[in-house]
């Protein structure tokens, strides 16, 4: 402060300076728009739930719960170096612990976060919160979140996006004047590339930029080339490669070729632009089966932009002095869009997922050319022009709203999302009903046409354990209830349910299908002197009993057994435990009926109209 007033810097002018954004009063648009855009992106992603892990979700746990976190942010060795991301996701996995129903909330707040950088970044380029608003809200509501919010990768492509639309505002800002941003985007390009390793295309844009502006300072010369050269230097020791793995364990060497990378070019513009070009497993519907209204509102949409575009061309073409800038910028966004729709046509297959970067970008150029045509509008009297483009913007987020929620209402249809909601399911009628007595349990499922693999059976309920190990508790697939002898208190049985993607919890039903207790015999095996059950023998007839006197024998104590009617077992109670055996026929349901002469003496509790006389247990195998 002292050397400010030196300078002759008043210290409420430097105050001022410092603090202009509190005290211009911006600070309570922004806090409404975040609040709105937050309240908006939970809306919009209403129904989105993570109960249960699986596939990469549940490997990515996998090595969190088994591995230092060295090993874990640093994996030497694998396929891919992504320690930023990795880093992210151990302190967001440490965060949740145990509460994985956590990960859509912050899922869906992160993405709310970027919905309101967009905002910012929009307002600035078009000089307007309104058209920040409008971006947020296109943005927020985009088919294309699916897998940011669906899943707990999603954070990796949260990251990678923000950074990435981070690196294009700020070479806007270079464009602009301010150097110093420069520095900025080289850094956040370093960090971009380990997180997501595709975005290593967009070091060309940096090159682009100082051509553009004719920089002749070596160090920003030097910076992106060396950023660039260190990425490849740490990933060349780390994980032995250059060139970055494609997806679904593919190598982008092995299975690229030009055409069909020109083929998902073109299907990632008609993604930005609306439509819907490739197969329903990866986008939920192709667009020539979408209703005719989602069609229409789609080519009104899109002419609403073509509009927009129309009417930049044609200041560009009045306006010669500013050729060069609406030139550079143009460039820029257009480069960036290329580079990131390149970098995601070069493996097997598109995912809109992977669209959501260049639908973000395009967005802020949207925003872009809108100030480039209301820019000193209001001075020129042509307010009605400006109201036009307002209107256009408008009209484009309203038509485009209800078919991106079109969009997502055919979620089902992508190819992890029934995966998704069945392993929700499981966590719901497991751990979700029994919390902690699950672990320990042998569980049962009928059937096996969701294709359970042995890692996540092994791995899937280690989730809920506070150490990490659920131990004891075992997933069996069985074909029929009658490969499982009786239903005991350590064991589940569930059901699948393939029409509705999830489990049934039927342990009760199948409990009392292999057991049932018509009178004088309760759960935790106490027998009064006349009790009568319903057993379903196992494979081999053979029905066991073990009786268990718990007070001093006396002479003459016998129990009687029988089977459908007729007696067939005589035992006499000459020790405080005794085992007795009935053979029936193979999977044979039978009644049977106890009858003894005794009880026990001076007992606490009576729960019939008999007295307690012995404990009992059954076997069925």
């Amino acid at each position: 402060m002292k050397e400010r007033k030196e300078q002759g810097i008043p210290a409420m002018e430097w105050r001022t300076g410092r603090y202009r954004w509190l005290l211009s009063g911006r600070w309570k648009n922004d806090l409404v728009a975040v609040l709105l855009l937050t309240a908006f992106a939970f809306w919009v992603n209403r129904g989105i739930t993570i109960k249960g892990l699986y596939m990469d979700d549940l490997y990515l746990w996998s090595c969190f719960g088994e591995q230092s976190f060295l090993e874990f942010v640093f994996p030497m060795g694998s396929t891919r170096f992504r320690f930023l991301y990795y880093l992210a996701a151990w302190l967001e996995l440490a965060l949740v612990g145990r509460h994985v129903e956590w990960l859509v909330p912050i899922n869906i707040l992160l993405n709310a976060g970027i919905g309101f950088t967009l905002y910012r970044m929009a307002r600035r380029f078009s000089r307007s919160s309104y058209v920040g608003i409008l971006v947020g809200i296109a943005f927020l509501s985009s088919r294309m979140a699916y897998y940011q919010i669906g899943q707990a990768y999603g954070l990796m492509e949260t990251m990678a996006l923000w950074m990435a639309v981070g690196i294009l505002y700020y070479l806007c800002r270079y464009l602009e004047g301010d150097k110093e941003r420069f520095w900025i985007a080289c850094g956040l390009y370093f960090g971009v590339c380990f997180v997501h390793e595709r975005y290593m295309v967009l070091v060309p844009l940096f090159f682009l930029v100082l051509v553009l502006q004719r920089d002749r300072d070596w160090r920003r010369w030097a910076a992106p080339g060396a950023a660039f050269g260190g990425v490849q230097g740490i990933r060349l020791l780390t994980i032995g490669a250059l060139m970055p793995a494609g997806t679904g364990h593919t190598q982008v060497t092995e299975t690229f070729s030009i055409g069909t990378a020109m083929k998902y070019a073109l299907s990632q513009i008609a993604y930005i632009f609306g439509f819907n070009a490739g197969p329903e497993h990866l986008n939920g519907q192709n667009f020539r089966q979408a209703p005719l209204w989602v069609l229409f509102f789609v080519i009104v949409a899109d002419l609403m932009l073509a509009g927009m575009v129309l009417c930049f061309l044609i200041k560009w073409i009045r306006e010669h002095r500013r050729h060069t800038g609406y030139f550079r910028f143009s460039l820029l966004f257009l480069g960036f869009i290329a580079g990131c729709i390149a970098c995601s046509s070069v493996t097997i297959r598109v995912e809109m997922r992977w669209v959501y970067v260049s639908y973000a970008a395009a967005l802020l150029y949207l925003s872009w050319i809108f100030g480039v045509l209301t820019e000193g509008i209001l001075q020129k009297g042509l307010l009605s022009w400006a109201v036009q483009y307002v209107a256009m913007s408008t009209v484009y987020v309203a038509l485009m709203l209800p078919v991106e929620l079109y969009g997502r209402s055919l979620y089902p249809n992508l190819y992890f999302w029934p995966d998704q909601q069945r392993y929700n399911s499981l966590a719901e009628v497991t751990y979700g009903v029994y919390g902690d007595g699950l672990f320990g349990k042998s569980i049962y499922i009928i059937g096996n046409d969701y294709n359970m693999s042995d890692f996540t059976a092994e791995t899937f309920f280690k989730v809920f354990d506070k150490k990490r190990m659920a131990e004891g508790t075992q997933v069996n697939h069985i074909e029929d209830v009658r490969d499982i002898g009786l239903v005991t208190d350590d064991m589940l049985v569930l059901q699948e349910d393939p029409a509705h993607d999830r489990f049934l919890d039927v342990t009760e039903t199948v409990r009392l299908l292999k057991f049932r207790s018509y009178y004088g015999y309760y759960r935790d095996g106490w027998m009064d002197e006349r009790a009568e059950v319903q057993v379903m023998a196992g494979s081999t007839g053979e029905i066991g009993m073990h009786f268990y006197y718990p007070k001093e024998l006396t002479v003459d104590q016998w129990i009687t057994v029988y089977v459908d009617g007729e007696a067939q077992v005589y035992m006499e109670m000459d020790q405080d435990q005794k085992q007795a055996m009935v053979q029936v026929e193979p999977y044979k349901t039978v009644k049977l009926e106890f009858e003894t002469n005794f009880y026990v003496p001076e007992a606490q509790e009576q729960r019939g109209e008999r007295k307690l006389a012995v404990l009992v247990s059954f076997t069925a195998d």
